[in-house]
């Protein structure tokens, strides 16, 4: 990451820290209720995933789309690969039409910011780092999880300094602020529904905050757009 974006991201996170708090791991229920939804229907959201899988090395690693997360996403020269359906409210047509399901759920729920498939490549590591909006928070549903050899699942995400290591079907609603980090441990790829879902429960300041940042990387999109 630049110097500059290092600052900016340190300085938002310490606006939030001092109005909100919260545990690492959150509620389902609470926090984002429509999540039960995706759930119901990850297996028709896999082979969705699993059919952008077959056309792999056309999806750009993250850093290409973002090169600012180059310290975290080619740390290692291993594939980290993000299929972008939709990035802070702007969708991106062609991969929505591709994802026909995932679409409709995701155009269904407002507060659904951002939705994408994560491809974590064989053997990759994603170093620890924090996220910057804490009015933002994070839904992972495991679509495809390659095993490891005593059979648990070969890829973690530690948030916190506790390790998920969640099966296919599973979720994990997750504040991204909170250090973490993820690897695969195996030889297969590991497949993830991400989705940046709108923090309810905020004070009024920082619902206007994160309402301003959101526009503001909108802003950044529109100017260089996204893979």
């Amino acid at each position: 990451m630049t110097l500059s974006y290092d600052l900016a991201v340190d300085g938002v996170r310490a606006l939030y820290d001092r109005r909100i708090s919260g545990p690492p791991v959150l509620d389902l229920d609470r926090d984002f209720p429509l999540g039960a939804a995706f759930a119901a229907e990850w297996r028709t959201i896999r082979d969705e995933a699993l059919a952008v899988r077959r056309r792999l090395a056309e999806v750009p690693r993250f850093h290409e789309i973002m090169p600012e997360q180059a310290s975290i996403s080619a740390n290692d020269g291993r594939d980290w690969r993000m299929f972008i359906l939709k990035a802070y409210g702007v969708e991106q047509p062609r991969n929505m039409a591709a994802c026909p399901r995932l679409a409709a759920l995701v155009r269904g729920m407002p507060d659904v910011l951002s939705a994408s498939f994560s491809f974590l490549g064989p053997r990759k590591h994603i170093p620890p780092h924090r996220g910057p909006i804490r009015g933002i928070i994070r839904f992972y549903l495991m679509l495809s999880m390659p095993r490891a050899e005593d059979g648990r699942p070969a890829a973690v995400l530690k948030v916190d300094e506790v390790e998920h290591r969640l099966d296919e079907g599973q979720f994990l609603l997750w504040d991204d602020t909170f250090l973490h980090e993820a690897w695969n441990d195996s030889d297969e790829v590991r497949i993830v529904l991400s989705l940046d879902v709108w923090r309810s429960h905020m004070p009024a300041d920082m619902r206007l905050l994160s309402a301003l940042l959101i526009r503001l990387v909108r802003l950044g999109i529109a100017i260089r757009g996204v893979g």
